[in-house]
């Protein structure tokens, strides 16, 4: 059954309903789901999909002129191959359809490290014939540097022919979570917190077993597929792995500043911003800051924190990486016991974060809070950090959000902590508390929210948008 991505596959629609000649980039990290999606796209349409392979340029060609032959083309009654590979793009346009001729291209990049010629000879066939022709291209890939810098990127023979350009991103936790319909809500924030949004390792757990009992038989065991996944992808897509994999483990073990980074890591600072942005650019860790902080605060090379952006990647790194020796041994349960289990909570925690924005997202865009806020993330500042605020455009209405992810109730201490934090500006702004606990809440805080500006939000409460 094929879940989510409601609005990547209405985009490609609109596309494709549209009238005239359409070509699509569409591209992102490995095992986000791109074929998938676009497989579900064209599963009620006539269309050609064709795979690329790591091969010759000979080979490619006659994989690619069998495949679009076997679709009844007229040429198929003369030739077994096309001649070269303008002959084969052009064919397109005698597939047998009166809808728009769909053809779609996965894994492009393996296309042009084969012949390097192919980009302007689609931009050639595109400019003088194919733009015009109600037909739609589809170039996808996964080498995500490749598209941006040698396909979208200024100078390139492909650069603004194309008319739409869509990066897939993880699926939501809402989305995800679809995956496991027998699991209770907590194990659903559970589950998501360890493998994130990407489809492939979101297959691997079987919600009739534990969550503990997947970790266990899916991620902690040699020769599981999540056991040595992040091994290849980092192989697949980066050179200095070694390097690579020190930064990261740093982030997760909570070296967050640059500086602390450049401290664990003794990496040239210079060097090391090189590393981080290549690792920001595979969506592997991202750069945050304060939700106060404007443009001229983010050019500072200084200022904010850098966190593993992927869910798996960080708890791989926080659990599997430090403790290979032993799982190589395969002392699963020891390592699960005492490396994991106590310290699972902390590494949820982070996340829970990330879902209860994601919960006040889906409300704004049902206009279900107190304003509609134009920007939403974390805060913090010298002396204090607020897990969440929203802030609408004039900057006078604030969400204030405190998340507890821990087995006691949110008490009157946390609620007045949390509503010390920050101090408006003016004295006409209003502040708009929402709090989110995984044990749920004490009376007085209850009471206390009856009358002020407090919305309590519990696990379950999370679910139901």
């Amino acid at each position: 059954m094929f879940i989510g991505r409601t609005s990547e596959l209405d985009f490609l629609n609109d596309k494709y309903k549209s009238k005239n000649g359409q070509l699509i980039i569409l591209y992102g990290r490995r095992r986000v789901g791109k074929t998938e999606t676009l497989r579900e796209f064209c599963k009620d349409k006539e269309h050609v999909f064709y795979s690329c392979r790591e091969c010759t340029d000979d080979e490619q060609l006659k994989s690619f002129s069998h495949r679009v032959l076997a679709k009844n083309m007229p040429a198929a009654k003369y030739i077994k191959e096309f001649t070269n590979w303008e002959q084969a793009i052009r064919s397109i346009l005698e597939f047998p359809t009166t809808c728009k001729k769909l053809l779609v291209i996965d894994e492009f990049p393996y296309m042009v490290w084969s012949n390097n010629s192919i980009p302007s000879m689609l931009q050639n066939l595109w400019d003088s014939l194919l733009k015009d022709e109600n037909v739609m291209i589809i170039l996808c890939g996964s080498f995500m540097s490749f598209i941006e810098k040698k396909i979208l990127a200024e100078k390139n023979p492909l650069y603004g022919r194309a008319t739409g350009i869509l990066k897939m991103n993880e699926m939501d936790f809402y989305d995800s979570v679809k995956f496991f319909p027998s699991y209770s809500n907590l194990d659903k924030i559970l589950v998501f917190s360890v493998l994130g949004g990407i489809p492939h390792y979101l297959k691997q757990f079987d919600d009739a077993l534990s969550v503990k009992e997947n970790i266990k038989a899916n991620i902690l065991k040699r020769g599981s597929i999540l056991y040595s996944e992040v091994e290849f992808l980092m192989k697949q897509e980066l050179r200095e792995t070694s390097v690579y994999n020190t930064i990261i483990e740093a982030i997760a073990l909570g070296n967050t500043k640059l500086n602390d980074i450049y401290q664990k890591t003794q990496i040239d600072k210079n060097k090391l911003t090189v590393y981080l942005r290549n690792l920001i650019d595979l969506s592997i860790i991202k750069r945050e800051f304060p939700v106060s902080d404007g443009i001229k605060e983010q050019v500072n090379v200084q200022r904010g924190l850098y966190q593993i952006a992927d869910n798996f990647f960080a708890f791989w790194y926080a659990f599997v990486f430090p403790n290979i020796s032993e799982l190589e041994s395969g002392d699963v349960d020891g390592i699960y016991q005492f490396a994991v289990e106590p310290f699972l909570d902390m590494h949820v925690s982070r996340i829970y974060e990330n879902i209860c924005i994601e919960y006040l997202r889906r409300l704004n865009r049902l206009n279900n809070l107190p304003f509609r806020y134009i920007k939403i993330g974390h805060w913090w500042n010298k002396t204090d950090e607020l897990d969440i605020m929203a802030v609408d455009k004039n900057k006078s209405n604030f969400i204030l959000g405190e998340c507890k992810f821990k087995n006691v109730e949110f008490d009157l201490s946390d609620l007045k902590a949390t509503m010390t934090k920050f101090k408006p500006k003016r004295t006409t702004d209003k502040l708009y508390y929402y709090l989110f606990s995984k044990n749920g809440f004490t009376s007085e805080v209850v009471k206390t929210s009856l009358y002020e500006k407090i919305t309590l939000v519990t696990i379950d409460d999370l679910l139901k948008v």
